[in-house]
């Protein structure tokens, strides 16, 4: 990967350019920011800047051995930390058993998201962890001398996913990190982790990406696609992988389209029996899926509530969604918005940790029956 390959993000490439030009490169740094805007990819661009050993001003020749490994993801001084799950056959699971999928899954899409790997990984009831086992097996790697590179480098993607034993465990190497070893850490909820890791790293917050860097990815791509590019940027917010969805004409926007306009329909109509059957439904998709449609009532019920102020330069919405929401919008008001808002939040919360599905969203279909009519 090198920082050409990166959408954007000129500002924040350049800053990590010159921390290597003026020697001063940080022990542990934090790329904060949503998801699908290329965090992980600058984080992997500037590990191969780092140790290239024929690095242009800008950028790593791309050609040496070493450029070479860390495109393939096969350099033994690079060490990759990724939410796995257990399983019958891998009781203590680490990256390592997750390698080969995971290099899969970054060579076909470097703005990898939470889940899409879980779906490749898990049959969507289970949701990735970093366990302690990771933490054992990256302190002794990174004990041992580096095998080629100046520095060994350690990339750990999402660890607000890291149980509590786990993040004690990294924050002590962290604290006292062995020679020329390099931590970049990658979050999108960087409030979950531990105080004291956050205050060990060097805080990078990365933007999403500008529309207009967005759409000339988009014209490059090899895909046609029969939505205008500006547009689809537009609805991407800046976000690579949502782009990607809406090219593809993914399935998962229409399916959850098709359950929010469930839910509020039969909620406005107190239907009882219908908000019983729609949450049976729900409740076995599998909680990595139900947290996405959650995910997506959140933002939907935002832009039906700017869809009313008539202002489209607002407004984030393709045409299925525009055409339900002309005649839905007005029943999401300020008397009812906070409180619906506040609803979903609680149900990801609990699907978040496992609560009985079922009883989460018939809850939900209850509770957006009264506040509906608001």
């Amino acid at each position: 990967m090198q920082f050409k390959d990166v959408i954007g993000q000129d500002s924040i490439k350049q800053r990590l350019i010159q921390a290597v030009s003026e020697d001063r490169i940080p022990h542990a740094q934090l790329l904060v920011g949503p998801q699908g805007n290329g965090k992980l990819a600058l984080a992997l661009a500037f590990a191969q800047y780092i140790n290239c050993p024929d690095k242009h001003d800008n950028d790593s020749c791309g050609v040496c051995s070493s450029c070479r490994k860390y495109a393939k993801l096969i350099h033994p001084d690079l060490h990759f930390t990724i939410p796995v799950i257990k399983t019958a056959a891998i009781d203590k699971p680490t990256s390592s058993d997750y390698m080969t999928k995971w290099r899969q899954y970054f060579g076909e899409n470097p703005y990898p998201q939470y889940e899409k790997w879980m779906q490749i990984i898990a049959d969507e009831n289970k949701q990735g962890s970093i366990y302690v086992d990771e933490a054992k097996d990256l302190i002794h790697k990174l004990n041992q001398k580096s095998y080629e590179a100046e520095y060994k480098v350690s990339i750990i993607w999402l660890p607000e996913t890291m149980n509590i034993t786990c993040a004690n465990k990294i924050l002590k190497i962290l604290e006292e990190p062995p020679t020329k070893t390099i931590f970049i850490l990658i979050s999108e909820a960087e409030q979950k982790l531990l105080s004291t890791i956050r205050s060990r790293c060097q805080f990078i917050r990365v933007p999403k990406i500008e529309d207009n860097d967005l759409q000339a990815a988009i014209v490059d791509m090899a895909e046609t696609t029969n939505t205008n590019p500006a547009t689809i940027a537009r609805l991407a917010r800046g976000n690579y992988f949502m782009a990607l969805e809406i090219m593809q004409n993914d399935e998962l926007r229409s399916y959850n389209l098709r359950q929010f306009t469930s839910i509020m329909r039969n909620g406005y109509g107190r239907k009882l029996q219908e908000i019983l059957t729609w949450s049976e439904e729900i409740a076995g998709i599998g909680r990595v899926r139900q947290m996405g449609f959650l995910k997506y009532c959140g933002e939907f019920l935002r832009e039906n509530f700017l869809f009313n102020l008539k202002e489209p330069d607002l407004i984030y919405m393709d045409e299925p969604e525009t055409e339900f929401s002309q005649k839905f919008a007005p029943f999401i008001n300020e008397r009812n918005v906070m409180f619906l808002f506040r609803e979903f939040e609680k149900a990801y919360t609990d699907v978040s940790m496992n609560g009985n599905a079922k009883l989460i969203f018939t809850d939900l279909g209850l509770k957006v029956s009264k506040l509906i009519r608001l």
